[in-house]
């Protein structure tokens, strides 16, 4: 315990981590919630079937939300800036798959058809708006 710096071994830092800790994840959990109500599609159900195109999609979504969460925890300091922000980046990611949904025409049957590759493009999008409100917090 010597070795630690006297501000790692608080208790004020422990609690600022529990925290922060269970903020994320229950923003990232209500993230996960809004995100597959407004989906017309039920991504759970189709990846309990084994489709690979609704997990792509959807883990590609929360992987990025969760990059945002990260750099806001990193770089406020306070827990309003934090949850302003995640809800900011929540916006910001909601929007990404609404303009997604409208550039690719029928994108609830291609993902229902389990098309990886438009399931895989819209994880990559989701990851690389994640990204970009990542950086953007810093």
């Amino acid at each position: 315990m010597d070795m630690l710096p006297p501000d790692l071994i608080s208790a004020e830092y422990f609690y600022r981590y529990t925290l922060y800790l269970l903020s994320g994840l229950f923003l990232l959990f209500s993230f996960a919630v809004i995100y597959v109500r407004i989906t017309p599609y039920d991504e759970l159900t189709l990846i309990r079937e084994g489709h690979t195109a609704a997990a792509l999609s959807l883990g590609g979504a929360m992987v990025g939300f969760a990059l945002t969460l990260a750099s806001s925890a990193i770089y406020h300091s306070s827990l309003v800036g934090f949850w302003g922000w995640a809800v900011a980046a929540m916006m910001v990611q909601l929007i990404g798959y609404l303009a997604m949904s409208r550039i690719i025409p029928n994108l609830k049957d291609h993902l229902e058809a389990n098309n990886s590759a438009v399931g895989g493009l819209m994880g990559a999008v989701a990851l690389s708006i994640g990204i970009l409100n990542a950086a953007c917090l810093s």
